[in-house]
């Protein structure tokens, strides 16, 4: 057999090697998240020593939620992102459409106990896509300096436009306000999606809604209520409670969390179906399964851990020394004031609820 010249070896040997480059000589890996301050938590926590312990660059890139970017990479056959912080009922969603890759969580580290992770999970927080992260709460706020004599202390007084008078601020989507409505409106918390699961009770919700319609400056993105509340643009809105905790310890701003009503939910990293590094995006989503990567999270914002034997773990805020545990969504009094969010039934009937949603909107 004749052989090749060395050029020629090296050249085949050069368009092997980029073809098929071993994970850290992949192209930067993207990770998409919603921004602002747990954008940063996340980078502290976990994207950065992630990068330092595999050498696998992290890009990272901001959203504002849901399916439909990711539905239209994949449709298209366009995938440019890797990993996508997701809400939980995001997860259900889009691993049944086949938008998100499959994650083994029995192959995550486990507990230290040697507890399974997939039995250290808390119920509810898992999908064959992933798991969530972490535990955060919407809420609402208020700034203490807006009302002297008497004070909003449950999410009935949010609708109370009398005896709380001011704009308010709300996220333009129908998941949390519907259930905010309800609870608003005398429904008991154990009852909740019982009757949202009737004609009778969305259109309930839809009233409570109706109340306080032309009092709401909408919002998009999780930046926007704690800069709405300093502006005094509105006298109360909702917000996720991690952005708020931040604006209070961070940026001494005068707000006041109101836990009654809160909905807690899970968020956490999910696989674009044909990403382009997904070897790499597995690495990153089995890493930061980790309960000590999951802790460390509240080093920087007021989210929980998913995992039980990461909660422990959880200590203080790096930069100010405050105890995290009573900020918490997960803390004993919060938890108890709160509504855990049945992302399930979101799944289910999201797309419906907010071709509604947006109709009401548009009246």
């Amino acid at each position: 057999m004749r052989k090749l010249p060395q050029t020629v070896v090296f050249a085949v040997l050069a368009l092997a090697a980029a073809a098929n480059p071993p994970v850290g000589a992949e192209q930067a890996l993207t990770v998409v998240s919603w921004g602002g301050s747990y954008a940063r938590a996340s980078k502290a926590a976990v994207l950065d020593p992630f990068a330092a312990e595999t050498g696998i660059e992290v890009q990272l890139t901001d959203y504002n939620g849901g399916l439909a970017q990711i539905r239209a990479q994949v449709e298209s056959g366009n995938v440019h992102w890797d990993v996508v912080d997701l809400a939980i009922g995001d997860f259900e969603r889009g691993c049944a459409e086949g938008l998100l890759e499959t994650v083994d969580i029995a192959s995550f580290v486990p507990a230290v106990d040697g507890t399974p992770a997939q039995d250290d999970y808390f119920p509810g927080v898992t999908t064959e896509c992933g798991a969530g992260q972490l535990y955060g709460a919407t809420v609402y706020a208020y700034r203490r300096d807006s009302f002297t004599d008497e004070r909003p202390k449950t999410i009935a007084d949010f609708f109370d436009l009398k005896r709380f008078p001011g704009r308010r601020g709300m996220r333009r989507i129908a998941e949390a306000n519907l259930e905010f409505a309800l609870l608003a409106d005398g429904v008991p918390k154990s009852q909740v999606y019982d009757v949202l699961d009737t004609p009778a009770g969305i259109d309930r919700a839809f009233r409570k809604l109706d109340t306080i319609k032309e009092a709401v400056i909408w919002w998009e993105a999780g930046a926007q209520p704690p800069q709405m509340l300093a502006d005094k643009e509105v006298a109360m809105s909702t917000a996720y409670n991690g952005r708020i905790f931040n604006a209070q310890v961070l940026e001494k701003q005068p707000f006041v969390i109101v836990w009654d009503g809160a909905l807690l939910g899970a968020a956490g990293f999910g696989i674009v179906a044909g990403a382009p590094n997904a070897a790499a995006a597995h690495q990153l989503v089995a890493y930061a399964a980790r309960p000590q990567v999951m802790a460390s999270i509240g080093k920087y914002i007021s989210y929980s851990p998913s995992r039980r034997s990461a909660v422990p773990l959880v200590g203080t805020h790096l930069a100010t020394g405050v105890e995290m545990a009573p900020h918490m969504p997960t803390g004993d009094d919060n938890l108890a004031s709160g509504l855990l969010e049945d992302w399930r039934w979101w799944s289910d009937h999201g797309d419906e609820i907010g071709e509604r949603f947006g109709a009401w909107l548009a009246r």
